[in-house]
């Protein structure tokens, strides 16, 4: 399974993604493709969209945890790498933390 979340798609990009995937929001894309279709897709998206789409890309894979992130430009949250596994990190605002 592949999904992709995008700030801003260019028309070209985004006309090409609704080949493969549907479209259940505007500018997230969902779409069981098989994983050489699917590093295919990766490779359009990394070559055609801009810094500025703020993309993320998760792709389903074989090995623990289960998936891969592929991020493009800067996501507006953090990632890090903890013990093999790549997370989002979540901040608390003061209200929550009580």
């Amino acid at each position: 399974m592949v999904v992709v979340f995008a700030n801003e798609l260019p028309p070209a990009v985004r006309g090409r993604m609704k080949l493969w995937f549907i479209e259940p929001r505007a500018n997230v894309f969902v779409s069981g493709i098989k994983d050489s279709t699917a590093q295919t897709v990766v490779d359009y998206l990394v070559k055609h969209c801009p810094v500025e789409s703020g993309v993320m890309i998760y792709l389903s894979q074989q090995q623990a945890p289960g998936y891969r992130i592929i991020t493009i430009g800067p996501p507006r949250k953090p990632q890090v790498l903890l013990s093999g596994l790549q997370l989002i990190v979540e901040t608390l605002k003061s209200s929550e933390a009580q």
